[in-house]
């Protein structure tokens, strides 16, 4: 499988390159050629399927060209030693549950997927030159990538994250981790760590100093793997009989995620209709009404994991339509939520049903609660443990939500960081000291 850039003005890449190189020489995201339909079989058939199997076969359709099979086989096994229930909240709303992973976030299983990836394709390499990766995180990006890429050899990480705007929680899961992570605290806001990431790709004199990629959800080794969801999520309400006329909602922020079903949608994947869920970051729900995409700077909210500006992967969704304004708004719908409509949800669904939302979750919820049709069975994606912003969720709920053992024990650690503006001046001559 080849892969082009969404700026149209970079060489064609394969599959290798694309995860190693993570950007493309012109700035653009890299996106397959062509996206493989499954079988029908495979979906009639689904339900009695494990996630497992059902990634390996998704993973087959998207890698199986350029990786070995056994290989892959591996790196999908190894990368989803968990399941994600769907659960029912509320009549027709269902969660499903993506924080079950190793730092109960639904980015473990992309992180993962991809340090395995990066391993297979360092060891075909020769020479053993380090690969360092990249990646800014508003959040849960940081800790899912820290710990998927804790102690993989050949490859350093940095974590860029915003000074003071990530929980508690998740700071510790990436500043005290130690060994081949660096977590790097940036005083600015996540739109300036992802402009420093993308300015250090394409600086030739730095790049020529080291090599360089991302594990933010603009490589198509983060994101893709996330499609294995939606999958597993249609499998287990086909397994329910809930399976027609069936509405995925997922919470966004560089919209990584929902890029990842639209890629499933695109296999064959047969959910009715996508909602995009956000919070005072409005920047897609206005493109859906204006056909205006027009980036501003991210506003600081509840749900700190979508506070983005400038969404990375609108560039796909806009590519993989055909920059069709017309066919975006047909399939995607979106939703936009305050920090006090945020509040006011997770109160109203603990107080109906006792299940606990985290505030990204809690967009999803009112999203499909705001906009599910008669007929229709809606699933909203639950992106982290709501433990994860625990200070936040108790004091609203009124409640004391007990902290899980792994998270406890990141909280044990030493916080080490390096304290970074947000100057890409700084930043350069930080990584050419390295």
């Amino acid at each position: 499988m080849n892969y082009y850039s969404t700026n149209g003005n970079a060489p064609i890449a394969d599959l290798h390159k694309a995860v190693v190189k993570g950007l493309a020489e012109d700035r653009g995201l890299y996106m397959p050629e062509r996206i493989n339909k499954l079988p029908q079989e495979f979906f009639d058939n689904i339900e009695k399927m494990s996630f497992q199997e059902i990634a390996y076969t998704v993973a087959s359709a998207f890698f199986g060209e350029d990786v070995d099979p056994d290989a892959l086989h591996d790196i999908v096994y190894d990368t989803l030693s968990f399941d994600c229930p769907v659960v029912q909240v509320k009549g027709s709303i269902y969660t499903l549950e993506l924080f079950h992973g190793p730092t109960l976030a639904f980015k473990d299983v992309g992180a993962r997927f991809m340090a395995r990836l990066l391993q297979y394709f360092i060891r075909q390499e020769q020479g053993n030159q380090q690969v360092n990766v990249l990646v800014a995180t508003s959040g849960d990006t940081g800790s899912a990538v820290a710990n998927g890429f804790l102690g993989v050899d050949g490859i350093h990480v940095y974590v860029l994250y915003p000074k003071g705007k990530v929980s508690p929680i998740q700071e510790c899961q990436f500043t005290t981790l130690g060994k081949n992570i660096t977590a790097i605290e940036v005083d600015g806001v996540f739109d300036d760590c992802q402009a420093l990431v993308k300015n250090a790709f394409m600086d030739a004199e730095l790049n020529q100093h080291m090599k360089l990629t991302s594990a933010n959800s603009i490589n198509v080794a983060r994101f893709l793997p996330q499609a294995f969801y939606y999958f597993n999520a249609y499998a287990r309400m086909k397994e329910q009989g809930k399976a027609d006329n069936l509405v995925m909602c997922v919470p966004s922020g560089n919209f990584g995620n929902i890029c990842a079903a639209l890629f499933g949608h695109a296999m064959g994947l047969p959910i009715k209709r996508f909602i995009a869920a956000n919070n005072a970051n409005d920047i897609f729900f206005k493109y859906l009404q204006t056909g205006k995409y027009e980036p501003k700077p991210s506003k600081q909210t509840l749900a700190n994991a979508m506070d983005v500006g400038d969404p990375s992967n609108f560039a796909r969704i806009y590519d993989l339509y055909g920059k069709s304004h017309e066919k975006i708004s047909s399939l995607i719908s979106g939703a936009t939520y305050s920090d006090d409509q945020i509040r006011q949800t997770m109160r109203e669904c603990y107080q109906d049903t006792k299940y606990i939302l985290d505030p990204h979750g809690a967009c999803g919820y009112q999203a499909l609660a705001d906009g599910l049709q008669p007929g229709e069975t809606g699933v909203f994606c639950e992106t982290a443990h709501p433990a994860k912003f625990k200070e936040k969720v108790d004091e609203i709920l009124g409640i004391d939500v007990e902290i899980p053992e792994r998270l406890a024990n990141f909280m044990k650690g030493q916080k080490q960081s390096v304290p970074m503006s947000k100057d890409f001046t700084d930043f350069k001559q930080y990584l050419m000291k390295q």
